[in-house]
């Protein structure tokens, strides 16, 4: 009775269908968050009338599962039409994406070995493929069928040659399988090949048999139409969020049924047997396609939405024509506007990635891939624009999205620098954007159906105000010729490119850029010293305990604590320590409903959180505005029971307990979202992270606490001055004070601050001794948006990563990390504002102690 029962959608299925189409699709990138919210309200009656009717599975017979059948195979056909086909000729098997419609096709493909009388099939597939077709060969190798990989220049030249092999009585099958669509470059191969393959007039390698066609357009449908009564691939795998970006873990094979026959399936799962024996090996299948391949019910619920999806696309946009040439029109502004950016010298602003110069929707889908130059040519990082991109609330991938051979060719990564990328500790979605200067990545954009002009123009804002130094809230230029302002509604070029007719709001990027520099050459803050005109001098920091004619000595100034994870720090003179670091550092942190640990990415009202410690008492006393204040025991072991949980740092797994119903009923009202406090258990040890120093010992007792990376952040008041200055020299005024300089430490939330040295200095340093204390120089630390967070409002702009990006070389490097291992001695050993630094040189190169 319970497998069949009729179930009505969760109500959160109900609100995550009342957001349909209200978003835009997450295929690639969406740009400016502005543009969501375009639904009709007849939209949300209709889909509540949907969702209030019984809902059972398929695959009985009662009333509400004959609905659900029939209303799933109605949403069949509309798939169809989508597509220009009908069920004569094509049938759809439902999946739970575009990557398992590949591995279904790599499974059940009827592949010949090798033998005696033929040279058995070959899987073949472009170069500009994505991970999940690449990755079928895997599964070809183990019916030992080998794989080739296509060069899209080889394939072309085999078109022009028409150098295939055709031979009419040889049935041995091959597949070839290229994406409509490039989701790196977004350039569209012909449709063309499809029938030219099959009919025997082009073919990726010279080998008797007959090729089928498998049409990768998970890419390409999200914004064009596919009519496949005109380019009948054999096998079409698709995803439905990118279409429409919702819902997720849905997608669909559709085969051609001239093939359908000979697909060879050999698990069967629940509704695909016509009959079975469990104790004889004995079994028919379904004989409908459909019934036969979907082991298992289907994502019901999801799927009678789609119907829904297709219908509102159709009744907001006109129809897939209208999206392709919208979003078209929006990459190709874009690129033109991109590809006339320069810096003062001439130097270009973008490099972009593409096989086409953006003149034609039939050859290139709305996406731009690219790297961002200074005005050396050098490379910056993807994950530093990443960084300043989510400060103007744009988001963009990064990486090599899933398509290492389209990233190879474009960025000329050969086989043997990705395997040194790979034991240098690079992996495919880490941050790791430059190795020995060369890109590993690089970044994307696209357009959706929801995109607008403005989405293109605030993007294109946000790269002339990192590099150009344009800042302005308004919409900086108007479009000119010549001198003169275009007239609203004619076509506008810039550099000689046409970009299509624009309304009055969307004329307002510039011809000429080479005014819209930076009022000075950027600082290298690697060297301590300017070039002569800089126009930036420097003076050494000179600690108020020097003496006249003396060298000062390094000393700490400042000591911080962070008891709760992104919450305010506590100052103190003089601290404990312990095997994690600082006594009680960073020991707590604030999750979400669902155990995700908050940071002030997510929520900046951490920083309003002020914890205070009390030692003698063993209590943590917690205020905030508004709020009563609040003691939370330091330490578990005071005879309460308290819920033991795991949670995620970093990647790490940490063993915590969750500090009691009373604390998140205080952060939930504090939030306005339900939130508890966790504690790293006291007898779980998490180890240090080898990635910045290989040559820690594997035995070390060190361990960390809930920080991301070390014990102790260390940084120097020599090097904060000098962001400073820079930052007060950037106002465009020059009269008023951006940040106090205690205001700008706070940001970079360090443990321990000193004085007393050049800046930059302690990035050479190897080793450190603070009285009888020995700490190792882990390496620096890569700064992120958090920077940008006031700690005393929570309040953000992008000022400070901003400047410290476009002075800090390649990577955005602020203060180091450091790591202390405790002798066995049971004595406890303190830091104190005012003690001495020793610092040793790296290469084991000595730094003498200043005379007091």
């Amino acid at each position: 009775m319970a497998s069949e029962a009729g179930r009505r959608p969760k109500p959160q299925q109900q609100q995550q269908w009342d957001r349909l189409l209200t978003f835009q699709h997450f295929q690639t990138t969406s740009l400016s968050r502005h543009s969501y919210g375009y639904v009709q309200d007849g939209m949300k009656a209709l889909v509540e009338s949907e969702f209030s009717r019984l809902r059972g599975n398929p695959h009985s017979q009662h009333i509400s599962s004959k609905l659900t059948y029939d209303t799933i195979e109605h949403v069949r056909y509309r798939i169809l039409e989508h597509f220009n086909t009908t069920s004569e000729d094509y049938s759809i098997i439902f999946t739970s994406g575009s990557t398992a419609a590949l591995k279904l096709v790599a499974e059940t493909f009827p592949w010949r070995p090798a033998s005696s009388e033929n040279e058995g099939s070959r899987f073949c597939y472009l170069t500009d493929s994505h991970t999940s077709v690449v990755g079928m060969r895997k599964i070809t190798e183990a019916k030992k069928v080998p794989s080739i990989s296509v060069k899209p220049e080889d394939i072309l030249l085999s078109q022009k040659s028409n150098g295939a092999v055709y031979e009419p009585a040889c049935k041995t099958p091959h597949l070839f399988c290229y994406p409509a669509q490039s989701n790196f470059s977004g350039t569209r191969y012909p449709l063309s090949w499809i029938e030219m393959l099959k009919s025997g007039c082009l073919s990726p390698m010279t080998i008797p048999g007959e090729w089928f066609v498998l049409l990768d357009a998970a890419s390409y449908v999200s914004t064009s139409p596919l009519d496949l009564a005109a380019h009948p691939a054999d096998f079409i795998p698709i995803s439905f969020y990118k279409i429409f970006g919702f819902p997720t873990g849905l997608g669909a094979l559709l085969v051609n049924n001239r093939v359908a026959h000979f697909l060879q399936k050999t698990y069967f799962g629940g509704g695909t047997a016509a009959a079975y024996l469990a104790g004889e090996d004995f079994y028919v299948p379904r004989k409908p396609i459909s019934e036969r391949f979907e082991d298992g019910t289907i994502s019901f619920l999801d799927i009678i939405a789609l119907k829904h999806g297709f219908d509102v696309l159709e009744r907001l946009t006109g129809g897939m024509e209208n999206i392709k040439q919208h979003t078209f029109a929006l990459a190709h502004y874009t690129y033109t506007v991109l590809v006339a950016l320069q810096y003062p010298n001439g130097a270009p602003v973008i490099q972009i990635y593409s096989d086409t110069e953006f003149n034609s929707s039939e050859t290139q889908g709305p996406i731009i891939n690219f790297n961002v130059l200074d005005d050396n040519g050098c490379i910056i990082g993807y994950s530093q624009i990443e960084k300043m991109a989510s400060l103007h609330n744009i988001h963009v991938r990064t990486g090599c999205f899933c398509n290492t051979g389209a990233c190879q060719r474009h960025l000329k990564i050969s086989n043997e620098t990705i395997k040194k990328n790979l034991q240098a500790g690079h992996i495919c979605g880490d941050d790791i954007d430059l190795i020995d200067g060369h890109p590993t990545g690089s970044v994307r954009i696209s357009f959706g159906y929801m995109s607008t002009f403005e989405d293109a123009q605030t993007f294109l804002k946000f790269i002339i105000a990192i590099r150009l130094g344009k800042v302005d809230s308004k919409l900086p230029f108007q479009i000119t010729l010549g001198g003169t302002e275009e007239p609203v509604g004619q076509d506008v070029t810039v550099n000689g490119h046409e970009t299509g007719k624009l309304s009055q709001e969307d004329v307002l990027l510039p011809v000429e850029l080479n005014n819209s520099s930076m009022t000075k050459k950027a600082m290298d803050f690697h060297s301590p010293e300017t070039e002569p005109g800089s126009g930036l001098h420097i003076a050494p920091l000179i600690s108020t305990a020097a003496l006249d004619g003396g060298v000062a000595p390094l000393l700490i100034t400042n000591i911080y604590i962070y008891p709760i994870k992104s919450c305010a720090a506590l100052e103190v003179t003089r601290w404990p320590i312990g095997n994690q670091g600082l006594l009680y550092d960073r020991n707590w942190m604030v999750v979400n409903h669902n155990g995700i640990c908050l940071s002030q990415k997510q929520e900046p009202r951490l920083c309003l959180i002020k914890p205070l410690i009390d030692l003698q008492r063993k209590t943590m006393v917690i205020t905030a505005e508004g709020m009563e204040p609040i003691d939370v025991p330091l330490d578990e072991d005071n005879g309460e029971e308290y819920q033991v949980c795991q949670s995620k740092v970093c990647a790490d797994r940490v063993n915590t307990y969750d500090c009691g119903g009373k604390i998140s009923d205080w952060l939930s009202k504090f939030f306005g979202r339900h939130c508890r406090l966790i504690k790293q258990s006291s007898n779980f040890k998490r180890s240090t992270n080898k990635k910045h120093r290989q040559d820690l010992s594997h035995d070390t007792n060190a361990s960390l606490s809930l920080v991301n990376e070390a014990q102790y952040l260390l940084i120097n008041r020599a090097s904060v001055l000098v962001l400073h200055q820079l930052l007060n020299e950037s106002d465009e005024n020059g009269t008023e004070e951006l940040l106090p300089m205690r205001e700008l430490i706070q940001r970079f939330r360090a443990n321990i601050v000193i004085n007393g040295t050049k800046a930059f200095e302690e990035e050479k340093w190897d080793e450190i001794s603070i009285d009888t204390l020995h700490f190792l120089v882990l390496g620096p630390c890569h700064r992120c948006q958090m920077i940008c967070i006031d700690q005393q409002t929570g309040q953000k702009n992008q000022d400070v990563f901003q400047t410290l990006s476009s002075t800090r070389e390649r990577k955005v490097n602020f203060g180091v990390y450091l790591m202390h291992e405790l002798s066995d001695s049971a004595l406890t050993h303190f830091l104190s504002v005012g003690s001495q630094l020793l610092p040793v040189l790296k290469d084991t190169e000595n730094y003498s102690l200043p005379s007091s």
